[in-house]
């Protein structure tokens, strides 16, 4: 009898590795993370053999740390931060060229052409996506221009894209699986979310050979087994899902209204809407939440570039605050009589502005304000561009209105409890945090587990789910209506 499943968080500054067991408690964590690198205004990438390296290592560390052996393990799943792009050598494995992150925005001059070009209808009916920097379609585009000779390469077959889930499948199978499955392939600007295949038109506008694509499969399926000697045996790999989607399953937003917001280095808040995509008129995105047994459920997504990452600006950037955990007891002691406000669009703006022109703003300094103050911005900037996802949402979607009574949370900084009430505040709505806080590797866990017959299905899963802490609006009417005021006249003045 196996006694673990083993999930892999592979996010945008490190690595997670984590064995559940049946019960879905925690065996064994680890941990690593790895260099940014930042080549100019608005370019993010990673090296790809660290998020290979730091796979590889956080799940030893983990089976170590448990005592467990290949043996003991039921399945491995696969959660990965989205849109961010490789390209490599299929015969050696060499990537082309470092990881292009999802945050990075040096194809923002190609999106504005597309969008000249009258393409955006187009791409947003069949993919549910907009023309934007964000997501992998461009970033492949690019690549394959990189260096001379790769458009030649990869028209021969010779070369393989995919996202950080293919990429690690590729290395986890010694490169015997070339594959990603539905939700990530929905986040790429080339795949049909109707029709569940990779678009020949899309394709065409983007000068995308289909030689280069990976194999669709189901969120929950056959990925292969990893080579045996990384970790004593070959180990079966069961589940894959982008690490937003992944959090939807871990937080059991089964349902059609369920809702969910990670806060990690930017925040993404997915509406489950059941089986029928919604067209958003207020530039969300219709995504795939999931895909099981060859049925798809969809989701409205709101994308947020900057959350934990402002918190990041400020620790390391301004180095007001010697730790992230430090800047809720700052931002209680502001002084209420500022009004302060961060519009963090260090990488732009995503939802529902998707303005990649346009750069961070402070508003309303005076000689008083100090590192508390801007702590207090830095939060409070999070829950205000929720405020706008939601609004949207509820726009969008018109079963929406009682569905976003409650917000389940979770990312690292649904742990501060300052900003969680400051959220339940802002948006006048009830906000439940999880027993389990990481929420996105179990997702990846279930998918996989399910699968492997360790996990039930959706139905008895959801039970599983267990609340830690609620938190309920408490600020008056006026405060708040002031707050996002100030807010919304700090984001018209920035565009």
């Amino acid at each position: 009898m196996t006694s673990y499943v083993l999930a892999i968080d592979q996010g945008t500054t490190s690595t997670r590795a984590m064995l559940f067991r049946a019960d879905t408690s925690v065996a064994a964590f680890a941990q690593r993370e790895f260099p940014q690198h930042f080549p100019a205004d608005g370019e993010v990438e990673h090296e790809p053999e660290d998020l290979w390296a730091t796979t590889l290592a956080t799940c030893r560390d983990a089976l170590r740390a448990a005592g467990a052996a290949a043996k003991d393990v039921a399945a491995i799943g696969i959660a990965n931060q989205r849109e961010t792009t490789l390209l490599w050598h299929r015969a050696s494995g060499r990537p082309v060229h470092r990881a292009i992150v999802w945050q990075d925005r040096r194809t923002a001059d190609l999106c504005a052409r597309l969008k000249a070009g009258g393409h955006e209808p187009m791409v947003a009916a069949k993919t549910g996506l907009t023309l934007d920097p964000y997501f992998s379609g461009t970033k492949l585009a690019w690549l394959l221009h990189s260096a001379p000779n790769i458009a030649d390469l990869a028209r021969r077959g010779e070369l393989a894209f995919g996202t950080v889930d293919t990429y690690l499948l590729w290395r986890l199978t010694g490169g015997k699986v070339h594959a990603t499955d539905a939700t990530n392939a929905s986040r790429t600007l080339l795949f049909d979310i109707h029709e569940g295949r990779w678009d020949d038109e899309l394709l065409a506008m983007l000068g995308i050979p289909k030689a280069v694509l990976p194999q669709v499969l189901d969120s929950s399926a056959a990925f292969g087994s990893t080579a045996p000697e990384l970790f004593g045996a070959a180990i079966p790999i069961c589940g894959v899902a982008g690490d937003q989607q992944a959090a939807l399953i871990g937080q059991a937003c089964f349902a059609p209204g369920m809702l969910k917001a990670t806060y990690g280095t930017g925040c993404f808040a997915l509406l489950n809407t059941g089986r029928t995509p919604v067209a958003s008129k207020n530039r969300l995105l219709a995504t795939i939440a999931y895909q099981l047994g060859g049925t798809r459920v969809y989701a409205l997504e709101g994308s947020i570039f900057v959350a934990g990452a402002a918190v990041q600006w400020l620790r390391d950037g301004l180095r007001i605050v010697p730790s992230a955990e430090e800047t809720g007891a700052l931002a209680a002691a502001a002084d209420a009589t500022q009004e302060v406000v961060l519009v963090p669009a260090f990488v732009g703006l995503g939802a529902p502005y998707w303005r990649a022109d346009v750069r961070g703003a402070l508003f309303g300094l005076t000689r008083a304000t100090g590192p508390r103050e801007l702590a207090q911005a830095a939060l409070e900037s999070v829950c205000f561009q929720t405020a706008d996802l939601l609004a949207a949402m509820q726009a969008d979607w018109r079963e929406a209105g009682s569905a976003l009574k409650i917000l389940r949370v979770d990312g690292g900084m649904a742990a501060s409890d300052w900003t969680m009430q400051r959220l339940a505040d802002v948006l006048e709505r009830t906000i439940d945090r999880p027993q389990i806080r990481e929420t996105t590797a179990l997702g990846a866990a279930y998918l996989a587990g399910l699968h492997a017959g360790f996990f039930p299905a959706p139905d008895r899963f959801v039970d599983r789910w267990r609340l830690e802490r609620r938190f309920t609006p408490r600020m008056d009417a006026g405060t708040r209506e002031r707050k996002l005021a100030a807010w919304a006249a700090a984001v018209r003045r920035l565009l």
